[in-house]
């Protein structure tokens, strides 16, 4: 008979589970499992059925993606790093020609130069592209870090390499869908950052044609402007971090960053830029249940929205705040359009994150089914199973 060991555990004999006839002599011991009990919907004995399942036999009747296997993670996986592709129709600069002198042979074994370094020293969380047609031109993506209010998020940046490079540096462009989710991105596309010369900054910060590369562009766009209090970037304000109402205007920021990065989400997938289609499928393919998870949590409470996955990580883990009544209120909004276009990239069970199916009860793990009580109505849970 099975023995309850806790919430989660049971211990169960193989001769409660299995006939005789289906025993597999040989094992003696039987680890990760599941156990589904379903709710006997045939006769009214006061019994749960119980339904055995193998992950490593059956890992998708357990509700999880062979991940090697599916076509679209697949994809992901090999898709580079860095490549050199043709068509650069799409770009934000593809109709800019630098006419103030031809570039030199030193600019094109310059331009190679940055390819050789961004091959070779990209981090995992930046990919580019490059046009063989046209060495001034380029494109990258970078993904947002965990514990900021961009994580799960992809951005994309498009650049131009002036005659005067490496003596000027690149132009870059911001592809912002009309949002400005950060005081260093404009809604116009413009990149406001030392290194780029189109912020202030001491010498050591801004460009300098020797030792300045495109690399470290992108890593200070990653690292110094999409940060995990991206208010404080804004001229003047970071003389409040670390004051009451300083702090309490980062969050109301912080919140309205998440809602728009939501947005940037919505407008990535429905048109992907050339030549990171893949990329762009796989990535929200892989993330759309932690993208959701992350809403649900802020929704609720008590995970400082930006920290989700990181709230452990803080002391003691109760570093814990309420989200204002505003950002609940707009959030709903920004879910459903997620989750349906979710749903035609192929990610499984995400309706069940619907403002609507929330409602309702409807959701998985937003509360039981209405009528769950009903005989028609079979109510299934999963728990670890440990065999002996």
């Amino acid at each position: 008979m099975p023995v309850m060991m806790d919430d989660d555990v049971f211990e169960i004999s193989p001769s409660a589970v299995f006939p005789k006839s289906n025993r597999a002599p040989n094992k003696k011991s039987v680890t990760c499992k599941e156990i589904i009990v379903i709710n006997d919907d045939d006769e009214d004995d006061g019994c749960d059925d119980l339904m055995i399942i193998d992950e490593k036999d059956f890992p998708n009747a357990c509700g999880k993606e062979d991940v090697d296997e599916h076509p679209i993670l697949k994809k992901l996986e090999t898709f580079k790093r860095f490549d050199v592709v043709s068509d650069h129709s799409d770009h934000h600069f593809t109709g800019r020609r630098d006419c103030l002198k031809p570039p030199s042979k030193g600019w094109a074994k310059q331009i190679q130069e940055e390819w050789k370094i961004l091959e070779k020293d990209l981090p995992d969380s930046i990919y580019v592209r490059v046009y063989e047609t046209r060495l001034d031109l380029l494109r990258a993506v970078i993904r947002g870090a965990d514990g900021t209010p961009y994580h799960d998020g992809i951005f994309f940046f498009d650049a131009f390499f002036p005659s005067t490079y490496p003596h000027s540096p690149p132009l870059v462009h911001y592809h912002s869908g009309g949002l400005r989710l950060n005081p260093n991105l404009y809604e116009c596309g413009k990149v406001c950052l030392s290194l780029l010369n189109t912020w202030s900054g001491n010498s050591s910060e801004m460009w300098r044609p020797l030792y300045s590369t495109m690399l470290q562009v992108l890593v200070s766009i990653q690292g110094l402007i999409l940060n995990s209090k991206p208010y404080f970037n804004e001229p003047g304000y970071e003389a409040r971090m670390g004051t009451l109402n300083g702090e309490r205007s980062s969050y109301q920021y912080t919140e309205a960053t998440f809602l728009k990065s939501l947005k940037t989400m919505l407008y990535t997938m429905r048109r992907p830029p050339k030549h990171f289609e893949d990329l762009v499928v796989g990535h929200f393919f892989k993330h759309a249940h932690d993208i959701m998870a992350a809403c649900k949590a802020y929704m609720r409470g008590g995970t400082l929205v930006g920290t989700f996955g990181e709230e452990e990580k803080a002391e003691g883990g109760k570093e814990k705040s309420s989200r204002s009544s505003s950002f609940a209120g707009q959030l709903p909004a920004h879910i459903d359009p997620l989750v349906r276009e979710f749903v035609k990239i192929g990610v499984k069970n995400c309706e069940d994150y619907s403002c609507a199916a929330t409602a309702t009860g409807e959701g998985s793990d937003h509360g039981e089914k209405k009528g769950s009580g009903s005989k028609a109505t079979k109510r299934k849970r999963k728990t670890k199973l440990i065999m002996s």
